[in-house]
């Protein structure tokens, strides 16, 4: 079945191609900077470029994504008219930021935090990655964003230029932002502790909410779509599993994740960064009103799912509401 998917969109080899080739730039230039700052004697006698990239690592992280992959990857966007590949590479980019932090010359860090936190990431990343090629039947830049297709609507002929500030500028503000306790756990060498188990713990829970979460739902959607196909009735709700608990436990999960990293910089003294874990969650929490939305759009559903919104937790999970308590608070 995967094979057949995958041979089914006509530029799905091409994409992959694409996808893997456009963050070379980065790469190499990177590999090209840890060569020469190694061969060096010392910082000074670095050029000029080499120096700023030596004494800069949290600017020259910034620098490398907004050329790399808000100008690289809008280009692209824009000759295929699809900004798919930011959404894949939300998958990638926090792998990619963690071992740029950990193998920057500035790096400082307790050896067991740094190495943990790694594996962690990794774990998150191929998670959410399976989760994506699942999603899109194991093919690469078939559709983007539903998001960006609303967008795309709503600026008509100036989207093209609007795309780099909506798609690509604000994901930099945003993964940097949500990013930051890696580049913390990579400034500060304090020795491991037990608050450090507490926000590993924080994060592989919020992994494994979110994996059983998205697993479910993949499971919902492909019995609809064979139900279609038989011309049986539609089941019209995700009732059961870790969905009977709360109505978006993926968004949850996720959630978990990034705030068990806030934990590990709040462990050194760098509380600050917390403030990407929380602008996240504000932005999810429009989201899911967007989905929510949706979902009320359709109108074989709506009646369901208005019941499933009275009973049921929005975030957290938690034991059903009764409809006729809702309705006598109301």
């Amino acid at each position: 079945m995967a094979r057949s998917s995958f041979k089914s969109h006509p530029n799905n080899l091409r994409n992959a191609a694409v996808a893997l080739l456009v963050p070379l730039p980065s790469v190499l230039f990177y590999l090209s900077f840890l060569q020469r700052s190694s061969a060096s004697e010392s910082p000074d006698s670095l050029s000029p470029l080499w120096a700023w990239c030596y004494h800069n690592p949290f600017l020259l992280a910034n620098a490398l994504f907004f050329l790399n992959v808000n100008l690289l990857f809008w280009i692209v966007g824009l000759l295929q008219s699809s900004h798919w590949m930011i959404d894949l590479y939300w998958t990638v980019i926090p792998v990619m930021l963690v071992h740029y932090f950990a193998t920057h010359p500035l790096a400082e860090s307790d050896a067991l935090r740094s190495r943990l936190v790694i594996l962690l990431t990794w774990i998150w990343s191929l998670r959410l990655t399976h989760s994506y090629f699942r999603r899109e039947t194991w093919q690469w830049g078939a559709r983007e964003d539903w998001r960006f297709n609303d967008l795309r609507g709503q600026y008509g002929r100036n989207w093209w230029w609007m795309s780099f500030f909506a798609v690509y500028l604000s994901q930099q503000v945003f993964l940097i932002g949500i990013c930051l306790p890696l580049y913390v756990v990579h400034t500060k060498d304090r020795q491991f502790n037990a608050w450090d188990v507490a926000a590993a713990l924080v994060c592989l829970t919020g992994v494994t909410v979110a994996y059983f979460a998205d697993t479910q739902l993949h499971n919902f959607v492909s019995r609809n779509e064979r139900r279609k196909q038989l011309s049986q009735a539609l089941v019209l709700n995700l009732d059961e599993g870790v969905w009977y608990y709360s109505r978006h436990p993926n968004y949850f999960g996720e959630q978990l994740w990034w705030w068990g990293l806030a934990v590990f910089a709040w462990n050194l003294d760098c509380g600050w960064s917390f403030y990407g874990a929380l602008v996240n969650s504000l932005c999810l929490a429009y989201v899911t009103i967007l989905v929510e939305e949706r979902m009320l759009k359709q109108e074989y559903r709506a009646e369901a799912y208005k019941k499933y919104q009275k009973t049921t937790s929005v975030w957290i999970p938690w034991f059903k509401t009764s409809c006729v308590a809702k309705e006598k608070g109301t």
